[in-house]
């Protein structure tokens, strides 16, 4: 029955790419993409200053590293994820920009409570409401991009889309660890958050809601069947009894355990363990991350445009080829005896970490009904985080914590080296859908 809602057949997709390479994308398209994008910084930069300023933020309030895991994995987890379900529904059926600006404003507002906080349940009280804002923020995007852009250039749109995460993590880390040593790390929040909520009036302004499918039916797509707002169940039980979208969403999952898990304690350790100061961290971290995460997504989303014209496997053998290439460098950085080395060797998981986004993305984007695109990247979503970012940090602070008293000057080192076998279950579910995917070829 879920095959009903999909994407063409691939016996299909050589016609709807000549057809979409005719097609431009709608007026205003570049524009928007660029509002969105800036949305999507500010989404991510506000989620990562917690992690970025996680040191001062442990000496004021006396925060450890297993609390500091909690609220940035699974507490902020389990709002964000559960709460993106019923926003990508409401989305799915009423004005997608509406949404993201309503989201946009609540977050902003969120962050700067953050900077208000004066113990630990304010601050964790203030995160969660930063998830429940930040549930609207992406899903709704990923859908106006797809109706902004025809087949074909999807994967180029979404991945200058998806730099969003390391412009956000760039620019937090500069911003916010500057304004922190120059300031305090209530200030971060509070211009940052300022920042968001005056965007939030740029989307109702800049961004017109376009036309669910329109690029579709242009491109000469087969006709889907639903192309109105689909019901929540049938939509939820297509998403979870499609292999292809199970395991695109199980395999991006299991590599954010470690992009989430690593991630969100990388500054810490790096001051910690490695002796970077603030000034460093805002200068020379933020550098890896914007050349290092900044390149690996936008090169990914131009090698998936450019190989799945060739077999849809590509959308599964892209990410599960850059994972493997991603192991020894990771272990040569947890292992570097200073921050410099550290940071070199940082450049490799980081620029080949994050394949899989746009490819995850893509695909399910391609795969379902224009009714059911911002569910379904809700869903998508709701699996990634819900377990990447709600085990990954909370392991890492876990394990840390527990080896504090035998090793106090390398627990986190000893974390991070529990975080390796997760690569090994990723690229595994990334092989299990390439063959899924040409199994549907073969049969198409």
């Amino acid at each position: 029955m879920a095959e009903s809602h999909h994407a063409p057949a691939a016996a299909d997709l050589p016609r709807a790419d000549a057809a979409a390479a005719h097609i431009r994308p709608l007026k205003g398209a570049w524009p928007v993409l660029a509002i969105l994008c800036f949305v999507y910084v500010l989404n991510f930069l506000d989620r990562q200053l917690l992690s970025i300023l996680a040191k001062p933020i442990q000496d004021e309030l006396g925060v450890t590293d297993g609390q500091l895991g909690l609220i940035s994995g699974l507490y902020f987890a389990l709002f964000y994820c559960l709460i993106s379900i019923p926003v990508g529904w409401l989305a799915d059926r009423t004005n997608r920009v509406r949404v993201l600006a309503a989201a946009c404003g609540l977050w902003s507002a969120a962050t700067m409570a953050c900077g208000l906080s004066a113990s630990y349940p304010q601050l964790v009280l203030a995160r969660m409401t930063v998830g429940v804002g930040e549930a609207g923020g992406v899903p709704p995007s990923y859908a106006i991009i797809t109706d902004y852009f025809p087949p074909g250039q999807r994967g180029t749109a979404l991945g200058l889309f998806n730099l969003g995460p390391p412009i956000g993590q760039a620019l937090g880390v500069a911003f916010g660890a500057a304004i922190a040593a120059a300031y305090s790390w209530r200030m971060a929040f509070l211009v940052l958050g300022a920042a968001g909520v005056v965007t939030a009036l740029v989307v109702l302004v800049g961004v017109r809601e376009p036309e669910r499918g329109g690029l579709d039916r242009a491109a000469g797509a087969p006709p889907k069947p639903q192309t109105g707002p689909a019901g929540f169940w049938p939509t939820v039980r297509m998403f979870f009894s499609t292999p292809a979208l199970a395991l695109a969403a199980a395999g991006s999952a299991a590599t954010q355990i470690v992009t989430y898990g690593a991630g969100n304690f990388t500054v810490l350790f790096l001051m910690r363990e490695k002796g970077m100061t603030l000034p460093d961290v805002s200068l020379w971290y933020a550098l890896v991350v914007a050349v290092g995460m900044g390149g690996g997504i936008f090169v990914s989303g131009r090698v998936i445009d450019r190989f799945t014209r060739r077999t849809k496997a590509a959308y599964a053998l892209a990410p599960a080829l850059s994972l493997s290439l991603a192991v020894v460098p990771y272990l040569a950085f947890v292992w570097a005896p200073t921050w410099q080395l550290a940071l070199v060797f940082l450049l490799g998981p980081t620029f080949l970490n994050y394949f899989y986004l746009s490819s995850a993305v893509a695909l399910v984007q391609e795969e379902v009904a224009p009714g059911q695109r911002v569910l379904s990247g809700a869903l998508l979503l709701l699996v990634m985080n819900l377990i990447g970012m709600g085990v990954g940090p909370t392991f890492v602070g876990a394990v840390s914590d527990a080896l504090r008293p035998s090793h106090p000057d390398h627990s986190l080192q000893l974390a991070f080296y529990a975080l390796a076998p997760m690569y090994l279950v990723a690229i595994a579910l990334f092989l299990a859908l390439a063959r899924v995917l040409r199994r549907e070829e073969t049969r198409a």
